[in-house]
């Protein structure tokens, strides 16, 4: 049989406005622009009867990035390959709690606040752990989390500054990001936190003034809203390079409002390139608010994520850089699915995934002051292996090597289905906001 030149089974394409195409691969990762003129050639090359010969630099460039594959090649067996490189062991991922406190009260929070800042000897723990392991290592990431992460400022230094010095000696790529209400993130806390390696930022926003203040206030229901803008605004004059998302958690109740957030977004920081806007449906997440959150249908949720994110684009405000980065190889796995990330509570309890602390599957182990981990490892084989594995929509899907099945292991558990991200649903829509975010 002649070797020919096929579509690859992890393309998708989208039209643009200026009648271009933007077409993607789930394999390479490769998001490519073709304009109107060279869009024909395109389409005539990845009809399914392939072609025989590469006779132009548009279906070499198609070929170059996986667009086009050998009729040969094993499409499905190359996505099974890049499921296992899921289990490398020189990398690893750790999400800390240095405190589970919180100085917020937000309306739609599934945490419980039970527990307080991380005890001393989960710390000693910890950098044990972290020395120990450090020898097998190339890459170590941390997640900063919480509670609010921030009201725990001395754990976060003291694990830091001991992280950066294995990561020096043993020279590991040390990269970490940080969720933080950004009530306490003044100017001179986000210089320390950079000087810490902490380069990736997510704080979230509603509304403006008492739309936010209604949802996210501090436990004695004070204001909120002013302190985080004058933080951020301080925050544009650090030099240097980091990345802030700006996260919209959106329901019913304040879906009315959110042109107006996405104009004073844009007034106030589409001039800088390093802040991003991104847009979540708030769900029922387990907390004790959850029969009275007025949450959006989920076709509704589906809509309105894309439909905010346009607006935001055609004002001119920068689209988060974490939704491009998920349509990458093996980036829309969840954490929680991955064999090297864990979750260390402040107590030292360890756990797979931050959303559902208090269910018995999910306590995966403790760690101990010396360093060493005791895990159950029948639970978390339940995290990690209920993919693409078992799941024949998965294996035949052209998403599956950005998400392999694993998008939210706990929506599977919970629910039984597929759990699909909010851009493969829209890969159409997504593609097209790429395009016009990055003009």
């Amino acid at each position: 049989m002649e070797n020919k030149y096929v579509p690859s089974r992890f393309n998708a394409i989208s039209h643009t406005d200026d009648n271009g195409v933007v077409l993607f691969n789930s394999y390479t990762g490769a998001i490519t622009y073709f304009s109107n003129q060279e869009k024909q050639v395109v389409i005539s090359s990845l009809k399914r009867a392939g072609t025989n010969l590469l006779e132009n630099e548009i279906q070499k460039d198609l070929h170059t990035n996986g667009f086009l594959v050998s009729s040969s090649v094993d499409e499905k067996r190359r996505a099974q390959f890049l499921h296992q490189s899921l289990h490398r062991t020189d990398i690893m991922h750790l999400v800390l709690m240095p405190t589970e406190a919180c100085n917020f009260r937000c309306t739609y929070c599934y945490e419980t606040f039970e527990r307080g800042k991380m005890k001393q000897s989960v710390i000693k723990g910890l950098k044990a752990f972290v020395q120990e392991k450090a020898a097998s290592l190339t890459g170590l990431h941390i997640s900063w989390f919480g509670g609010e992460p921030l009201t725990s400022l001395d754990a976060l230094e003291e694990l830091s500054e001991s992280f950066l010095q294995v990561a020096k000696e043993k020279e590991i790529q040390y990269t970490c990001d940080l969720v933080t209400n950004g009530y306490l993130l003044t100017k001179e806390v986000f210089e320390r936190l950079l000087s810490w390696n902490i380069t990736q930022f997510m704080i979230t926003i509603d509304g403006v003034d008492e739309v936010h203040d209604r949802r996210r206030h501090l436990t004695s229901g004070g204001k909120t809203f002013d302190t985080i803008i004058e933080n951020l605004m301080a925050i544009k004059e650090v030099s240097g390079s980091f990345d802030i998302t700006i996260r919209t958690n959106f329901d019913e109740d304040n879906l009315q409002e959110a042109a107006e957030l996405t104009t004073f977004l844009k007034d106030h920081f589409a001039d800088d390139k390093r802040f991003g806007i991104m847009y979540r449906p708030v769900g029922q997440w387990g907390g004790k608010n959850d029969d009275d959150i007025p949450v959006c249908s989920r076709t509704m949720a589906n809509q309105k994520i894309w439909e905010l994110t346009d607006e935001a684009i055609t004002q001119g405000f920068r689209m988060s850089s974490m939704i491009t980065d998920s349509l990458m190889p093996a980036a829309s796995v969840c954490y929680a699915a991955k064999p090297h990330s864990l979750v260390v509570g402040s107590d030292g309890q360890l756990y797979k995934c931050t959303l559902s602390m208090n269910e018995e599957f999910n306590k995966v182990g403790e760690i101990h002051e010396d360093g060493q981990l005791e895990l159950d490892y029948d639970k978390v084989a339940m995290w990690v292996t209920s993919g693409e594995e078992t799941d024949t929509g998965c294996q035949s899907c052209f998403y599956r090597p950005a998400c392999q099945g694993n998008h939210c292991p706990l929506y599977r558990m919970r629910t039984g289905e597929s759990p699909c991200p909010y851009e493969k649903r829209n890969i159409k829509k997504v593609l097209n906001l790429i395009w016009k975010n990055s003009i």
